[in-house]
């Protein structure tokens, strides 16, 4: 398991992103803050990863700034 960290840019809709996001295999938590423009997720790195997550944001037209990665022991 890891934790991911995206910082978004021209983030309007988090209910929408939450969704698409929280629907991607191997995904068990999300949190997006919106004042901060990130998005926080817990993903099974066996089923995801945060580059098909980032891939997800995208194509939802958001703009991803950064992305981190967290390997959770």
């Amino acid at each position: 398991m890891e934790k991911v960290l995206m910082e978004l840019g021209g983030m309007s809709c988090l209910d929408k992103i939450k969704t698409a996001v929280e629907h991607q295999a191997g995904v068990s938590e999300v949190k997006v803050l919106f004042n901060a423009g990130k998005l926080k997720a817990t993903v099974d790195s066996d089923q995801t990863t945060a580059a098909a997550l980032k891939q997800v944001v995208e194509n939802l037209g958001y703009q991803v700034n950064k992305v981190k990665e967290k390997e959770l022991v």
